[in-house]
């Protein structure tokens, strides 16, 4: 009897640690249910503004605007910079009929900040777009350990647990509605709009495009979608990756927000979504050639998952590397789309009508082993010149004399700026904007900008003049290169050089009392291995 009782009491002893550790591990984290609100004052003046007629002559010529937007696309991936592994004609030509500009910056080193600074022509810090905005947190503790020691999440760090939003708090992230976008400013012109591809600015009702300026939408709403289903089709080239992330693409490409849409509508899209988008494009200049429009092209090309064509696959024979391969050929498609756009332009006779930009909206993802961004440092996600130094080129004719090289930096948040100044938009003068008329600069060789500012939580950067500081705040490392000397970031100055050091940590200092707080937290940060040095960015 004694021994039944000792047995019983020890099983009782087990079920109580069993539920108290069940309890621990399924006890929801995700407790924060803060809704992100616009700010009011913002929103109001943006009402008020965009309630305003257009004040400009009604006889004056409006020109077209086409922005063209690679994803994830390194500035030496083209042969526009001397890049040796991809030809691309078309971009090339493009840049030959404008300006090029041998220092393109972004104002993120990741997708979703980076798009809101190039749509609003701030600062996505001084709205709180500081970080991506997340799709999904770990919901218990469970998720949060599994994900933290059981899954190989490679360079992909989590960060220390906090309450996450919940699924209601999660649905208010996106591009705060009291911004006002390049589309609003356009349609607030009389100009006909339209995205098509990547939109990666929040998911649901109020952050879609239609609702943020575009009266015409053909794409997808989050960070990625499949180029063509999978589905054994010959025509088309799978390579997949070991990364989580891409097992996460590949699962996820094309169901919930991955999903292609026309306007509302989702579509069975059975097309390759390069030349799809580039047929999208094609059909809307027609339907709108004779009045002004804007055309915004933001291609998810070369990002993952990798998948291309088979005639671009052909192209790169010599190639062994299929990892490579693929990606060379994802980039050549992306050429070609770029050049079917622009003969659309030219076959209508709008090309001296017509302005078009081209860039990347962050430099090439090195972990994909792709690309190394060299002779730059780093990639995606750092703020060395490997991350937000990208290819960047302007056309106009007639308005941009051909073969410009413009040498001094230029930001891609200057794209807001000149749509603004070429469609004769005021500004309101309720907040900051941080860009410049690119075709003002261009033409009377301005200095575009003195000051250059990154932020990612605790990892920071600014570029002034041919100075470049970088901060990983995790690691209390510094890092301070000349440019004009060392544009491949090798030699660290830092420690010869405290005053300038300190110099600049006091300009981002006062360029910090402008921003406000992440309007949401980053759930990882990623870890970039320079040797002996490690630095750390908040995603």
């Amino acid at each position: 009897m004694a021994v039944y009782k000792k047995i019983t009491k020890i099983v009782i002893s087990i079920l109580i640690v069993l539920l108290i550790l069940a309890a621990f591990l399924f006890w929801p984290i995700n407790t924060d249910g803060t809704l992100i609100q616009p700010d009011q004052k913002l929103a109001e003046g943006k009402a008020a503004f965009l309630s305003q007629k257009d004040t400009s002559a009604a006889s004056e010529k409006k020109p077209n605007i086409i922005i063209l937007l690679a994803d994830d696309l390194g500035k030496y991936d083209i042969s526009l910079y001397g890049g040796k592994s991809t030809p691309t004609p078309q971009i090339d030509s493009l840049a030959a009929s404008g300006v090029t500009f041998t220092d393109g910056y972004v104002s993120s080193s990741i997708c979703s900040p980076s798009r809101a600074g190039l749509l609003t022509g701030r600062y996505q810090e001084r709205f709180g777009h500081e970080y991506q905005p997340g799709d999904r947190y770990p919901k218990n503790n469970l998720e949060y350990y599994a994900f933290k020691y059981l899954l190989n999440t490679n360079s992909w760090r989590l960060n220390p647990k906090i309450e996450y939003p919940n699924d209601a708090s999660i649905a208010t992230q996106g591009l705060p509605k009291s911004e006002i976008t390049f589309a609003d400013l356009a349609k607030k012109q009389g100009y006909s709009t339209a995205i098509i591809g990547k939109w990666h600015l929040g998911h649901t009702k109020g952050f879609f495009p239609l609702d943020r300026g575009f009266d015409y939408h053909y794409g997808f709403y989050q960070a990625f979608s499949l180029f063509a289903p999978e589905d054994n089709n010959p025509d088309i080239i799978n390579h997949h990756h070991t990364d989580f992330t891409d097992k996460t693409i590949w699962g996820n490409g094309r169901v919930g927000t991955g999903q292609i849409r026309r306007d509302s509508t989702i579509i069975d899209e059975k097309k390759y979504l390069t030349e799809k988008f580039a047929e999208e494009a094609e059909a809307f200049i027609d339907k709108n050639k004779n009045k002004p429009f804007l055309l915004y092209v933001p291609f998810n090309a070369p990002h993952t998952p990798f998948q291309v064509r088979k005639k671009y696959y052909d192209r790169f024979p010599n190639v062994k590397d299929e990892n490579k391969r693929v990606y060379f050929a994802m980039i050549s498609a992306l050429d070609d789309a770029i050049g079917l756009i622009r003969a659309k332009v030219k076959k209508e006779g709008l090309e001296e009508n017509t302005l078009i930009f081209f860039a990347s909206d962050n430099g090439g993802a090195d972990y994909t082993y792709a690309t190394t961004n060299a002779p730059l440092k780093g990639g995606k996600f750092s703020h060395f010149e490997g991350g937000v130094n990208v290819p960047f080129a302007l056309s106009w004719k007639g308005k941009i004399k051909p073969h410009t090289i413009y040498k001094t930096p230029v930001s891609s948040l200057d794209i807001f700026s000149t749509i603004a100044a070429v469609t004769h938009s005021g500004l309101p003068k309720d907040r900051v904007y941080d860009g410049v008329d690119l075709v003002d600069v261009v033409n009377n060789n301005k200095q575009a900008h003195q000051n250059l500012y990154w932020r990612s939580g605790d990892a920071k950067a600014i570029r002034s003049g041919d100075w470049k500081l970088i901060i990983s705040g995790k690691t209390h490392e510094t890092w301070l290169y000349n440019l004009a000397k060392d544009k491949s970031e090798t030699t660290d100055l830092a420690s010869k050089n405290p005053e300038k050091v300190k110099e600049l940590q006091t300009a981002l200092q006062n360029w910090e009392k402008g921003l406000i707080k992440p309007l949401w937290p980053n759930l990882t940060y990623y870890e970039f291995d320079f040797g002996k040095q490690k630095y750390f960015v908040d995603l």
